[in-house]
């Protein structure tokens, strides 16, 4: 009886055991609801770039640090051990000898390197931070437009479906007028051919679709494979912003715009740093030694505190080719920021005008799908009064899908163009 009881528990917990495997697999099957703002999130989370720009900023924070070298005191200890062979009266005899000495740096005066190089350094990180709103901006652009590419091919699929559904309609329609002979062959075949390329126009819309989900996963992170299920729609929310506006705040706020100015801070104080060279160099030192012939000694100490001046007084010219390079950047920097500044501004524009064009494209079609509609359903029924033809409803339905896609489209170019347009302003991670 005991056996039995065991054999029975035994396999209640392999029973149990594959319930549980098969309930989680279904759990981890079932897709991912995410909203957009949820995408958004998660690709900021997920995305290697931010972890670069990171990185970037962090490097450009030690670089502080290194820039003190100029300004605070530098310690060194020295020790060394030798064995030599020496004459004394006539005599060779070979002896040990061991030294030790600790000395201390302190600039007083670097002819304005140290404050040039420390200035550089700040100006850096500044520059790394927008770095990281910049990546972060441009996240946030990839998965709002990635989302509503799921959006517009599901759109666009439901379309495909209700024209193969329409189709098929009309097909039978056709064949039950045909088997009265009301209707020639041709009427049937010519619908049979229209069906087949609804049917591959469905396969690719599709496909599209599996595309962009798969595209969307690599934007935020999910494995490729994770189905995803978006709790949003196409929506048309209106941008109130003049253009003139809209270019003002690109030039304030934008990323790009604020590190080219800083960049022609940089090649300024990298200019004041190489004059610095023409200067003298002020500072003050202390040491302190000793030495014996046994390690570590305790005889010969000696000590030292001073101030020194270092002023290098020809070069062969080469301070004054390192002042010359330094000019020269800050030319280059300052018409790198022109150039900049000019292509952000018809970023802003390019992305204003072509978010206007589907803002009005938005209600041309919507005019279209409703004539579009009522012209299918005409023809519909003049055809199965005998008084249209097979062409004309085809026509109709043509039209209608057509109309159908355009809108979408417009919907679509409308709220990526607006994405294209926040990010081209340099609006803050959560303005959409």
């Amino acid at each position: 009886m005991n056996k039995k009881a065991h054999w029975k528990k035994r396999l209640a917990l392999a029973l149990s055991a594959g319930f549980l495997v098969l309930h989680t697999s279904a759990v981890m099957a079932a897709p991912v609801e995410l909203s957009l703002n949820d995408s958004i999130m998660m690709a900021l989370q997920n995305n290697p770039t931010i972890k670069i720009a990171d990185a970037d900023r962090k490097s450009a924070e030690l670089g502080i640090d290194v820039a003190k070298v100029y300004k605070v005191p530098s310690f060194s200890l020295t020790h060394s051990d030798n064995r030599y062979k020496a004459y004394s009266s006539g005599n060779s005899y070979i002896t040990n000898y061991s030294s030790n000495e600790i000395a201390m740096n302190l600039p007083l005066y670097t002819g304005g390197k140290a404050e040039a190089e420390l200035k550089k350094a700040k100006l850096g990180l500044k520059s790394a931070d927008l770095g990281v709103e910049k990546s972060k901006q441009q996240i946030q652009l990839d998965a709002t437009t990635s989302y509503f590419t799921i959006l517009q091919t599901i759109n666009a699929m439901k379309v495909s479906e209700e024209s193969v559904d329409m189709m098929v309609a009309h097909l039978k329609n056709v064949q039950a007028q045909y088997g009265v002979g009301v209707v020639a062959k041709s009427d049937v075949l010519r619908s049979e051919v229209e069906l087949a390329s609804y049917e591959q126009k469905k396969i690719i819309a599709y496909n599209n679709y599996a595309l962009a989900v798969s595209k969307f996963n690599n934007v935020v992170g999910l494995p490729l494979e994770t189905e995803i299920k978006v709790n949003e729609e196409l929506q048309h929310t209106k941008y109130e912003l003049p253009l003139e506006d809209s270019i003002k705040y690109a030039m304030v706020n934008r990323p790009e715009a604020l590190q080219a100015d800083y960049a022609i801070e940089v090649a300024k104080q990298s200019v004041t740093s190489a004059q610095s060279d023409n200067l003298p160099h002020l500072s003050v030192g202390a040491k302190t030694g000793w030495s014996d012939d046994k390690f570590p000694g305790n005889d010969n100490n000696t000590w030292s505190v001073g101030v020194s001046a270092t002023w290098n007084a020809f070069d062969s010219g080469v301070t004054n080719a390192k002042v010359k390079q330094s000019n020269s950047a800050v030319v280059k920097a300052t018409e790198q920021a022109k150039q900049t500044k000019d292509a952000i501004q018809l970023e802003v524009r390019q992305a204003y005008l072509n978010m206007n064009e589907a803002d009005k494209r938005i209600g041309t079609t919507q005019v279209a799908v409703e004539k579009a509609e009522e012209d299918f359903k005409i023809s519909g029924v003049r055809y199965s009064a005998g008084v249209g033809t097979n062409i004309d409803v085809i026509d109709a339905q043509v039209a209608l899908t057509q109309a159908k896609n355009n809108y979408i489209q417009a919907m679509y170019d409308y709220n990526t163009s607006k994405a294209n347009l926040v990010k081209a302003m340099g609006m803050p991670i959560g303005n959409k």
